[in-house]
């Protein structure tokens, strides 16, 4: 958001020609050309002028913030004029008067491609029409398969909003903080800008957890010495080799980011002093030119194992099969001699600055080189989704999403080609991802020589090779057996063309009917008496029956005057003859009494009186007091309470972020909620006894159901108890993990979760 205001300071007007000038320097520390730097100065003073007496939220100038981003595009992207231009003047045509015909006349065809693009998604991929916003996705997917630039200054704009979100209100924190985790870190991931994905993720994790990011964030710094001591004595022997070997190198230590830290203590519920990870250890090496890359990064690989015993199983070769978005490293695992596992990344100059920068950035614009095919298949992929794209626009950026962030592995055809394939992915993937044709037609397929059925989740080495059969059409549950976009986005494009072709010819039937009856004149008034009938809603939905076979029209006569009178009537008076209600008038108007009240920002306090009628405790995470929330205002007037880490409130934040609610808790131990956790431990005579001592004598906590398992000395259970809220639930899970016998104790959230 910005503000009018007067003519910047001298102060202000010097801070903003030194941020230019910092541009300046980057691009020529790299690049050299008069005419290029020359429309550089051109495009900033063009937005200065067009920006000019305009104030962010947090005060300053706004044109510090197009100056941001461009400088991020070079200095992190490492983009060339072409973005630093158009990333100057992204915000012009959608925040001044000028046009993208104005951009077109001065700066040229090229960077008003870009703003345009850059312009149909301002103010986020989400908005107040969830929808439409959604629809100008698609259109900026469509816009990357034709100039990737697009989506990677769009992903610098985002950066730059997430390192200044401190001065926006806190709903707004949680919807534009809920979108970046939902979709650009996905996509920074997706095209290898690694270092930015990672900054999205703290950075998003940190508006929607400022506690537990300020928590793991002091830990962090409490070990980072420790860290980096063990790091300078583990590293030394490599170093020494690498010299005896004649390179030129650099060992780098790689410590995780606070989000790293808190997802690997999430999935493994463990505590932070658990996460042994934390370091890792990055090499970087100029090779010979009289060796490949791959050759001297299994001789380097080689000199390490020398020293340090490597994982058996933790080998992890990205350089004979690159990843899809072009990252190359060879990774291992070894033991130190101090009993700790660490991973050591090994990479060349080259492997790393598409690392750091991204393939993309790299593609095409600088080298001229068309042979980075796996991105080249990505942007491919792309487009063929967007050929048959959703009837809702919001459920293919979800089923496109879900595509980004998945773990690769790789599969060969019958004649040993390569196949990279998400995680997941199944025999019905595979055929789907060869041709559209093929899938359609299959009928099972051979893995390894082994007849195997479409649902068969493939595993990387595996061999595939599609059976097919002329007569083979897809089938519904087909939809439950992929994961892929472009498989999904097929399949239900393919059942569309079938139900707009079943619809047609029951349309037809219908009338044929009618014209049998000679009653073409009442066609309307017959078709909602039909309607009412088969208690269907929409006239597709019966002409689609009725081509499909399940609704005769046989009897047709006698359904429209079932009713004894009711034919008079109907074609007496046309006003006693009502339409069926629609999904739209069937919706309530949205309850007062949930919403904060007027002229409030958009906060609600949840207490003991006002949960369960005012607002509602979201089955799919089922918060309880303590856990951190948001709230939901349901187009039914619902204030529905979700976790704000719920894999729902993740889709909520992204998709209606002016339906999101801040909310905290003012509850005083009145009313207990259920809540599972689960137990782990040595299995040993009273140790029960023990656990329901603790748990119903010494928190007084009542139980409502109790299921244990023990085998082979190690017991297992699950219990629901009644607690009133999160602090009394963790205080709980300390004095358990006090009895020596108990190994883990964990809160079991739901599966959606």
């Amino acid at each position: 958001m910005a503000t009018k205001s007067t003519a910047f300071t001298p102060q202000e007007e010097q801070q903003i020609q030194q941020a230019f000038d910092e541009i300046l320097t980057a691009y020529d520390d790299r690049s050299v050309g008069r005419v290029k730097e020359e429309r550089i100065r051109q495009a900033f003073h063009f937005a200065h002028k067009a920006h000019y007496g305009v104030r962010r939220l947090s005060g300053e100038p706004y044109i510090m913030h197009p100056i941001a981003v461009a400088k991020i595009c070079v200095s992190e992207i490492g983009l060339g004029s072409t973005s630093i231009c158009a990333a100057l003047l992204h915000d012009v045509v959608e925040d001044t008067d000028y046009t993208v015909e104005d951009i077109r006349n001065l700066f040229g065809d090229q960077i008003a491609v870009i703003v345009n693009g850059l312009t149909k998604i301002s103010g986020g991929l989400f908005g107040e029409q969830s929808s439409e916003q959604a629809e100008n996705f698609r259109k900026l997917l469509l816009t990357m398969t034709e100039d990737i630039r697009v989506v990677l200054i769009k992903i610098a704009d985002r950066l730059h909003n997430m390192r200044t979100l401190g001065s926006q209100p806190k709903n707004k924190q949680y919807k534009i903080a809920g979108e970046t985790q939902f979709i650009y870190a996905p996509l920074a991931h997706r095209l290898g800008l690694f270092p930015i994905k990672s900054e999205l993720e703290d950075l998003s994790f940190k508006y929607q957890h400022p506690k537990d990011y300020a928590d793991i964030e002091a830990k962090l710094n409490e070990v980072r010495e420790e860290q980096l001591k063990f790091f300078d004595n583990f590293s030394e022997p490599i170093r020494e080799k690498l010299r005896a070997m004649g390179y030129e190198f650099e060992v780098r230590a790689r410590i995780k980011t606070v989000y790293s830290v808190w997802s690997k203590m999430q999935l493994k519920q463990v505590p932070f002093e658990d996460v042994y990870d934390i370091l890792a250890v990055r090499i970087i090496f100029k090779p010979n030119e009289s060796l490949s890359e791959k050759d001297q990064c299994w001789m380097i690989y080689s000199a390490i194992t020398e020293i340090y015993h490597p994982h058996p199983v933790r080998i992890r070769d990205w350089i004979s099969t690159p990843k899809a978005n072009g990252y190359e490293a060879l990774h291992v695992t070894v033991m130190s001699k101090d009993g700790k596992w660490v991973e050591i990344q090994i990479r060349t100059q080259r492997m790393n600055k598409i690392a750091e920068q991204g393939l993309a950035a790299h593609w095409k614009y600088k080298t001229g080189d068309t042979d980075d095919s796996q991105l080249e298949s990505w942007l491919h992929s792309i487009q063929e989704a967007l050929q048959n794209p959703e009837k809702d626009a919001s459920e293919f950026v979800n089923l496109f999403r879900n595509n980004l962030f998945v773990k690769e592995l790789f599969v060969f055809t019958p004649t040993g080609e390569v196949k990279t394939m998400p995680q997941g992915a199944t025999a019905l993937d595979f055929a789907y991802m060869l041709h559209t044709n093929l899938g359609e037609h299959c009928i099972g397929a051979k893995v390894n020589h082994d007849l195997v059925p479409l649902s068969y989740p493939l595993k990387g080495g595996d061999q595939v090779e599609i059976l097919t059969s002329t007569s083979q059409h897809p089938q519904r549950d087909w939809l439950n057996w992929c994961v892929t976009a472009k498989a999904q986005s097929a399949l239900q494009s393919y059942f569309r063309r079938e139900e707009t072709r079943y619809s047609k010819h029951g349309e037809k039937l219908f009338n044929d009917a009618l014209s049998m009856m000679g009653e073409e004149q009442n066609a309307n008034k017959i078709l909602h008496r039909m309607l009412n009938h088969y208690q269907l809603t929409q006239p597709h939905q019966l002409y689609l029956q009725i081509g499909q076979g399940f609704i005769l029209l046989d009897n047709m006569r006698d359904i429209v005057s079932a009713k004894k009178g009711w034919w008079k009537r109907m074609f007496s008076s046309g006003d006693q003859d009502t339409e069926p209600a629609t999904a739209a008038t069937q919706t309530q108007p949205a309850s007062p009494a949930a919403k904060p009240e007027k002229g409030k920002a958009n906060a609600i306090v949840l207490t003991d009186e006002n949960l369960g009628k005012l607002y509602h405790l979201s089955d799919c995470c089922r918060p309880i007091p303590g856990d951190e929330v948001l709230g939901y205002l349901s187009p039914d007037g619902k204030m529905q309470i979700h976790k704000i880490d719920c894999h729902e409130a993740q889709i909520l934040k992204s998709n209606y972020g002016k339906r999101i609610y801040a909310a905290t808790w003012n509850t005083h131990r009145v009313q207990s909620f259920i809540e599972t956790i689960e137990i782990q431990g040595i299995d040993k005579f009273g140790i029960l006894i023990r656990v329901l001592q603790t748990i119903t004598e010494q928190f007084r906590i009542n139980m409502h159901a109790i299921h244990l398992t023990s085998n082979d000395g190690i017991f297992q259970g699950q219990m629901e108890l009644y607690v009133y809220d999160r602090n009394e639930l963790q205080d709980l899970f300390r004095a358990l993990k006090k009895i020596e016998e108990i190994q883990s104790v964990k809160r079991i959230e739901n599966k959606d979760n």
